[in-house]
């Protein structure tokens, strides 16, 4: 399909309409050269113009007396939001005490100390005689990142009020600040009643952290940050039914850079992102040589090999990323590296860089630079044959943490295991390495764990690891600390200054429609669907997917005989599918013989027209 025609599709979509925007205004500001510089201004260029942040009256789900004129409240959820409150028959100089916060210290208490950067907040409001409405003031923290029309807000889901007149549920909001988010856009459901749970909370989270307009880590820094924004990236796409946000952020990002090196590679992985998902070409051509700078090719080796700590890093290289130094991180906090020995020329980064450079063949390709896909395409091969030889230990065939490293991390495996990096003939053993780690990893290391277990055949596993009983997984969040937003971390024993509310920390968003539906775009702006579904363990799974040519909805039933999908393709494309397939099944389309193909242990039936479909894959 040309581009005209792809992109008339495109437009057509409401919900990814605004991205036929007019450039983004400009503003001041340049290049951060720190994270703590890194502020959340309209970036300096841009495809996109951001719509407006919407605000939400919430009703109380509980309002309780606990005693005279002493109030309990809670929301449900917490929000990024303020209170509101309408009194109706205060006395003059009357004073309520009002609390706020995001967590408990008992039954209908809310928390005066909650601990690290979980929010709690108190003020005394002097009433005047009769009716009024009272939003309650907060901070000037709480105004970051937000318009005058929106004014403060801060995350929280329970209040205490003392000293009330009556109180009903007619009198208090909390009034939630959110970009514009369909809730009906993305859907999942499945047989398990906690891999459920785990959805609600993580697709909230897309919702409830997009308060100021870009996305960023959580409210104790309010700040963009790229590998944030990657996880928030995938997951706003399966949730949202929208492209604005991330784009947006992605460019901010481009041009407003932070300092982990790792970070810095993800411009590249989220600008392929942005094309692969919407197939939409301007912003990649806009910032093309940034692009190209931010694969660190500059930096490499002979060998293909970057290194960022010696020599010191080069200024004229941190000139043309925006950014005076870089520092490598592997994973966030320090002691959810699994005991990574930080080499200079680290393995965690190296695949990073390997999968930035891939990632520019098809983008220069798209944009008909082909002397720059072919440069990109053999730094690419250098790179990798470099990683699988100097970067392995030939007793293990694993990955060593680095260059003069005799360690295996779980990072050093699970990151080039989840890119695709791993020969044939060592898959196996690298990702039995991976899976016995279990969840050694922090939330943002998570995200690539569970796409290289969903990747390489322990879908089971990887959903078990998602609602495990102990302290590292989001059943932990839900059901023991209580969250209702993704965490930055496991536990605050895990990371004491943590804040309630990362969508770093809420990679099931994407994981669960991308990998156990399995929908992602077999050509860019889904001009091809590809669908191949990982259940695991689940008898069942469904859902709704948006692209921008409409909805994939999406069914799936498996017994050990059988194994039934029924899908509903949008128009104006065709679908790939890729079904479990039992020993010598055979498959029917809409109750006729099909033409499927088995490979790789899967039944595949491709270029299924729009509409809906039943397949049928049984065993004789």
């Amino acid at each position: 399909m040309n581009q005209s025609v792809l992109m008339n599709f495109y437009l057509l979509n409401p919900f990814w309409l605004a991205l036929a925007g007019i450039m983004s205004m400009a503003c001041a500001g340049r290049a951060a050269d720190s994270s703590k510089a890194n502020s959340a201004a309209a970036p300096d260029r841009g495809t996109v113009t951001r719509l407006a942040i919407q605000q939400e009256r919430i009703a109380p789900q509980e309002i309780v007396e606990i005693a005279p004129g002493h109030y309990f409240i809670d929301f449900g959820r917490a929000a990024f939001a303020g209170l509101e409150l309408m009194i109706a028959n205060a006395k003059q100089g009357q004073k309520l005490v009002v609390h706020m916060g995001e967590r408990l210290s008992a039954p209908r208490t809310v928390h005066r100390k909650p601990g690290g950067s979980v929010r709690y907040h108190t003020i005394t409001l002097e009433l005047k005689e009769g009716k009024q409405v009272i939003m309650v003031p907060l901070t000037g923290r709480d105004g970051r990142l937000m318009s005058k029309e929106i004014g403060p807000v801060m995350p929280f889901r329970y209040v205490e009020i003392e000293n009330a007149p009556l109180l009903t549920a007619g009198n208090v909001r909390q009034v939630a600040a959110h970009y514009p988010f369909d809730d009906e856009a993305g859907q999942f459901a499945c047989s398990d009643a906690r891999i459920n749970a785990v959805w609600d909370l993580c697709k909230y989270t897309m919702k409830a952290t997009s308060f100021g307009g870009v996305f960023v880590d959580g409210d104790r820094e309010r700040l963009p940050y790229e590998a944030d924004a990657y996880i928030n990236q995938l997951g706003w796409y399966y949730c949202a039914g929208d492209a604005t946000l991330a784009r947006y952020s992605h460019e901010h990002l481009i041009q407003h850079p932070t300092w982990p090196t790792e970070w810095i590679l993800f411009s590249v992985l989220m600008a392929w992102e942005d094309y692969r998902f919407t197939g939409d070409t301007r912003s990649a051509e806009l910032f093309y040589n940034d692009l190209k700078a931010k694969t660190l090719l500059a930096l490499a080796r002979p060998d293909g090999l970057i290194n960022t700590v010696t020599p010191p890093f080069p200024k004229e290289v941190g000139e043309t990323i925006h950014i005076k130094s870089i520092r490598d991180i592997v994973d966030w906090p320090l002691a959810e590296r699994d005991g990574n020995e930080m080499k200079p020329v680290n393995t965690v980064v190296n695949a990073f860089h390997c999968l930035a450079l891939q990632r520019m063949v098809p983008i220069s390709k798209v944009l008909g630079k082909s002397a720059d896909a072919a440069l990109f395409q053999a730094a690419a091969s250098k790179t990798l044959a470099s990683l699988n030889t100097k970067l392995v230990d030939p007793a293990t065939g694993l990955y060593v943490d680095g260059e003069g490293s005799r360690h295996s991390s779980l990072h050093a495996n699970m990151f080039p295991l989840a890119f695709g990096l791993v020969p044939s003939d060592r898959v196996a053993k690298v990702t039995a390495f991976v899976k016995s780690k279990n969840m050694a990893c922090g939330v943002y290391g998570a995200q690539f764990l569970l796409d290289a277990l969903f990747d390489n055949g322990e879908a089971a596993h990887a959903l078990a690891l998602m609602s495990a009983g102990n302290d590292r997984s989001w059943t932990h969040m839900i059901e023991r600390v209580g969250t209702t937003i993704g965490l930055e971390a496991w536990d605050t024993k895990y990371k004491p200054n943590q804040d309630w509310n990362h969508a770093w920390g809420a990679a099931p968003a994407n994981l669960l429609p991308r990998k156990v539906l399995g929908v992602e775009p077999l050509q860019p702006g889904y001009a091809r669907i590809l669908i191949r579904p990982h259940l695991g363990n689940l008898a069942w799974a469904g859902g709704r997917v948006p692209t921008p040519r409409g909805p994939v909805a999406l069914r799936f039933e498996t017994d050990p005989k059988w194994f039934r999908a029924t899908v509903e393709i949008p128009p104006g494309t065709t679908a790939r599918l890729e079904l479990p397939a039992m020993a010598g099944a055979k498959a029917t389309l809409d109750g006729q013989a099909a033409n499927a193909a088995q490979e790789h242990g899967r039944l595949v039936l491709d270029h299924v027209s729009p509409g809906k479909h039943t397949v049928v894959a049984s065993a004789n």
